[in-house]
């Protein structure tokens, strides 16, 4: 079976806590089915049944092909999900005779397999023997069941004086995806809302279908006074809607939502490593080497992985810190300096301001050790934390870090990871240079679930490594794609274990600007 701005837009998501609904598609096909024609081969067809209060009743059914034992049905089977709820499924292949009803008595019946949706929905792709009737296995036939998830898409339409509406954007379709990330845009505030503010916008969410049938998934309304609550000088860092189904509300008591769609804000740090270990910045072979004709290979990562970033921070203003200096005036080491050198304001004005503050650090301050990563990751999960009474209110943040990989504080990273994860941050550490990363791996959690030295596992997986030297020659596109993989899934599980647990989230940047908004 298979699957299922001038305004611009800060981070949104698409989600729901129980009770919500997702479209999912199934695409099934069957194996080594038995013949039990004499002249020609069997002509299946697969009756999709769900069981309602103990009966099984049909919900859809695929085409018939003729002749095959091993048929690909075409006919992709829709059906509502319910995250919480058990939906029984029972699969049944026919051997189809004539023209008349499936599951006649003049139709073989050529094996059927039950499961649950969820089932599917988890394994993506799940394979079961066919059974007869009492238990019997249909020979070697075997169906398998294949999952997608929704193709989501975002229209924002304005409310014109006279009721009429509209379209203002739409968003470009993810295929595939329930934690899609759109591309930022822009869209003028004459075209979103005539410059008023407090102008009514309809939001639709869609399923993307091909032949143009796309399936209504939700809707709200907002305005752009609303949306403007999470600029900056504001205690606000987002805005929840509900994503309602008029039809799902009407015919479900518990119904809540369809999802929840965030617009929330995001801050990137970056952190620069500046130990011994990368070499004398006055020798040519080092990562820091001061050259006057080109880019250094921190300078190179900075440039290319902060330009990705730097379109999903609000104000385009930068926490540049760096970390394992000797620094001035008394060159007392340092794991935690603004490298502007003004702890009471370290930020720079986008990515070009971090270039300049970097390379007026760098002839300042001696390169040394150990490389302690530990401490910048604990004083960005305090800052996300936020104060009391407002605690809920700060930002997402990202913190970036650039190291050549040699970690001496392992112990105690791992531990602030675990620490960090309870906050809404994410970490992506780009490794510089061609050191053993093995170290960042670990960090990373991809090959099992990071754990602190007494063994306490992260609550969620917050930290993406990218390897620099794999993506030197690499287009820019290649390059964002790997850095921000895994940031919309952190983000929509931090909002989850606020108990705003997302199905269809969505990313995107910049509160100046209308999201781009529809897993």
């Amino acid at each position: 079976m298979s699957d299922s701005q001038e305004a611009t837009s800060p981070v949104a998501g698409i989600g729901g806590p129980a009770a919500c609904v997702s479209k999912v598609e199934l695409r099934v096909s069957c194996k080594s089915l038995l013949d039990r024609d004499t002249l020609n081969k069997s002509d299946p067809c697969v009756m999709l049944m769900v069981q309602n209060q103990g009966q099984w009743t049909e919900l859809d059914r695929t085409e018939v092909i003729k002749s095959n034992l091993n048929p690909v049905f075409a006919k992709v089977l829709m059906l509502d999900y319910y995250f919480e709820e058990v939906q029984k499924l029972r699969f049944e292949v026919y051997d189809i005779h004539g023209t008349h009803s499936i599951g006649t008595r003049d139709d073989d019946f050529l094996g059927g397999v039950e499961c649950t949706l969820g089932q599917i929905v988890a394994q993506k792709k799940m394979v079961k023997p066919l059974l007869l009737k009492y238990g019997k296995y249909a020979g070697k036939s075997t169906i398998t069941d294949l999952f997608s998830k929704s193709d989501p898409f975002l229209e924002i339409y304005r409310i014109n004086d006279d009721g009429t509406e509209q379209l203002v954007h739409r968003t470009e379709v993810i295929k595939n995806n329930l934690n899609p990330v759109w591309e930022p845009f822009k869209v003028s505030l004459i075209s979103l809302c005539s410059c008023d503010d407090e102008r009514k916008l309809k939001c639709l969410v869609w399923d993307y279908d091909s032949r143009g049938k796309h399936d209504f998934i939700g809707e709200f309304y907002t305005n752009f006074k609303e949306m403007q609550k999470i600029s900056l000088g504001n205690k606000v860092s987002s805005v929840t809607w509900d994503c309602i189904n008029p039809k799902y509300k009407l015919k479900k008591k518990n119904y809540k939502n369809s999802g929840l769609v965030i617009l929330s804000d995001l801050k990137v740090r970056v952190a620069i490593d500046f130990t011994a270990s990368n070499g004398d910045p006055r020798n040519s072979c080092s990562l820091h080497y001061i050259n006057p004709y080109q880019p250094n290979e921190y300078l190179k990562a900075l440039i290319a992985v902060g330009e990705i970033c730097q379109d999903y921070d609000s104000d385009k203003r930068f926490s540049a810190l760096g970390f394992g200096a000797r620094i001035p005036p008394n060159y007392e080491v340092s794991h935690d300096f603004a490298i502007n050198f003004n702890p009471e304001d370290d930020e720079c004005e986008e990515i070009q301001g971090v270039v300049e503050a970097y390379q007026n650090c760098l002839p300042k301050i001696q390169l040394y050790g150990p490389t302690n990563v530990a401490p910048i990751i604990n004083r960005i999960a305090k800052l996300a934390a936020g104060k009391e009474p407002i605690k809920d209110a700060s930002l997402y943040h990202i913190l970036l870090i650039l190291t050549d990989g040699v970690v001496t504080d392992m112990a105690d990273t791992r531990e602030a990871i675990v620490r960090a994860s309870y906050q809404p941050m994410s970490i992506i550490i780009v490794g510089v240079g061609n050191a053993d990363f093995t170290d960042m791996q670990i960090l990373d959690g991809d090959d099992g679930v990071l754990r602190s030295p007494k063994g306490e596992p992260v609550l969620r997986d917050i930290v993406q490594f990218v390897p620099f030297r794999d993506f030197k020659t690499a287009s820019p596109a290649a390059l964002a794609k790997c850095v921000l993989a895994e940031v919309p899934k952190q983000v929509v599980e931090y909002f989850s274990h606020k108990a705003i647990p997302p199905i269809n989230p969505v990313l995107n940047s910049n509160p100046n600007s209308i999201a781009n908004t529809p897993e």
